[in-house]
């Protein structure tokens, strides 16, 4: 990064054609970012003292940072911590990072938890993301989110806890492994959430972009991106109540298929919702008891 140019307004200027060269889609936005991370301050105070000059270790961190942002490493990686449902939550490069399209998923989730009070579980929970999105919205409800690693579930209690949200828990499980797995001796819910990995091992978006950085092994499923959300709408109805409801977050031409293992395994009122971009993005289902 030059020396010459030491104010931030000119810091970010440049920042941002590097950036853009390097083909990110929001080159300003990045730049923004990681310079208020790395100064501890917000965008605001950018806008008001951009005049006001960098010193020399300023200018070698924000270069250290723009260059690997150039490299594609993630911003939330970069910052440790991402915004989602308007929740900074801390993240990790062993989680998934969370993504505007999965707020979807929390929005059909908040609209079938209208109840008073009630248990919902998210299935993979990452940072954490659904379930304390869920959880800071609905305080009657008691919330588990459960993955795989020890770390991710340890991440996401540091989530909870920074937040605040004292209606959320989280506990390490292979999918419904540590929530009994007998017929009718294990926990149910009345709502079943999941981002599960749904692209196929030859989807061209892994090798694009911030997924490049990103744990494959919550990224790729088998049956060409299928298989994981045809197990959970399998084992997910041992875990619900009477009339509870399944929610999964799949690719944008999964809906159809995703629908139809729904409905080949005795889900009622399937039907799917699209994101921002039109897309069919979750699919639902009403488990109609046993």
């Amino acid at each position: 990064m030059s020396n010459e140019c030491a104010s931030f307004d000119a810091l970010l200027r440049e920042a941002t054609a590097r950036l853009g060269a390097a083909g990110s889609p929001s080159a300003r936005l990045d730049a923004e970012v990681l310079l208020c991370h790395l100064l501890e301050v917000d965008r605001t105070w950018l806008y008001t003292w951009g005049d006001r000059e960098a010193d020399a270790a300023v200018l070698a961190s924000f270069d250290a940072l723009l260059t690997r942002r150039e490299a594609g490493e993630p911003v939330a990686y970069l910052t440790g911590e991402r915004e989602f449902w308007g929740l900074t939550l801390a993240s990790e490069p062993s989680t998934l990072i969370p993504r505007p399209d999965t707020e979807t998923l929390v929005e059909a989730a908040l609209d079938k938890a209208c109840a008073t009070a009630g248990r919902l579980l998210d299935l993979g929970t990452g940072t954490g993301a659904i379930a304390l999105a869920v959880a800071s919205e609905r305080p009657g409800w008691a919330v588990l989110g459960v993955d795989l690693r020890p770390e991710t579930v340890a991440l996401a209690e540091r989530n909870a806890a920074r937040l605040g949200i004292a209606n959320a828990a989280f506990r390490q499980s292979d999918w419904f492994a540590a929530l009994g797995e007998e017929k009718k001796a294990g926990e149910r819910f009345d709502l079943i959430v999941t981002n599960p990995p749904y692209l196929a091992d030859d989807d061209p978006h892994l090798a694009r972009g911030d997924v490049r950085f990103e744990p494959r092994s919550a990224l790729v499923a088998g049956e060409g991106g299928l298989g994981d959300l045809r197990h959970l709408v399998r084992a997910a109805r041992e875990h619900l109540a009477s009339s509870g409801w399944l929610l999964l977050e799949h690719g944008a031409q999964q809906g159809a298929a995703v629908r139809k293992a729904l409905t080949d395994a005795g889900y009622e009122a399937v039907l799917s919702r699209c994101d921002l971009a039109g897309h069919e993005r979750v699919s639902l289902g009403c488990w109609p008891g046993y």
